[in-house]
């Protein structure tokens, strides 16, 4: 197989990925607190070879070194942590996020983060004079000491910028505060994977002090953060500019594929030759 269509088979495996993620992007542009996911290219095997020296004659302006390589892959996907816009929907369990953090829930098995703050109380399952906080999916919502986040079945819970409960049970006039929700500080987001249902979940080998700080794995509530009650964080996809980079690699994905076709017309007519 000769170095051109190998070149042309990896730019398009490579390409083919990078539409992937823009389509998961574009997929995800009304999705609550999603994040979008970038990624940048890099040669593979690129090196000079060097033509016999035999071309080197008088006159002759041609180079003897020629750059020969093997198409392109995607060097890294990172994940863009930007802030989306903020919506108002008036529902006290709609939380919104400002600044750099991110709820902690209980996964399946697992803890993981998420910036979607659409929750609302269920009646909990193992005690019926409670009811439990959960996301939209049903995974619990954490607070400062790792607790699944509770009030009395009945009242009526407000949430205030710290993210602590005010809990007013019926006839009593004072609201009493009660837990407060977990905010954890991101400090390293490449040490973080998504998966389903808008969580994210921490990569092999990467602990919770390595993503969030030490300060952030303490459950102290991260500077210049708050929480707005009322409010769901939209996606940060920029819709315009996905759209965008999609044509741009199209037409990238077009002329590796016009390649490969004419490597392969190529060994066609070298196979045909007749001596």
């Amino acid at each position: 197989m000769n170095n051109s269509m190998i070149g042309a088979m990896v730019s398009m495996a490579s390409v083919q990925q990078r539409l992937d993620m823009i389509a998961d992007n574009i997929a995800n542009v009304n999705t609550v607190g999603y994040k979008s996911k970038q990624s940048s290219f890099e040669d593979v095997l690129a090196n000079v070879k060097q033509q016999p020296s035999s071309y080197l004659q008088n006159g002759r302006a041609m180079p003897l070194g020629y750059n020969l390589g093997y198409g392109v892959k995607i060097a890294s996907i990172m994940k863009n942590m930007e802030q989306g816009s903020l919506k108002e929907t008036g529902l006290p369990t709609d939380l919104a996020i400002q600044g750099n953090a991110m709820f902690e829930v209980q996964g399946d098995g697992q803890k993981a983060w998420t910036r979607d703050g659409s929750f609302h109380f269920i009646p909990d399952p193992n005690d019926s004079k409670t009811m439990l906080l959960t996301t939209a999916e049903g995974y619990p919502v954490l607070d400062n000491n790792d607790m699944p986040v509770t009030a009395p079945a009945g009242s009526k819970v407000a949430i205030n910028e710290n993210g602590e409960l005010l809990i007013r049970v019926n006839g009593t006039s004072a609201p009493t505060v009660g837990q407060r929700i977990k905010l954890m500080d991101v400090q390293r987001p490449e040490g973080l994977e998504q998966r389903a249902d808008n969580l994210f979940v921490l990569m092999n080998g990467v602990t919770e002090a390595d993503v969030f700080g030490a300060t952030g794995v303490a459950g102290a509530v991260p500077p210049n953060t708050s929480v707005r009650s009322g409010y769901l964080e939209q996606s940060n996809v920029d819709l315009a500019g996905e759209m965008t980079d999609m044509m741009q690699v199209q037409r990238m994905y077009q002329m590796a594929s016009r390649a490969l076709t004419s490597s392969d017309t190529m060994m066609n007519l070298a196979n045909n030759l007749r001596a």
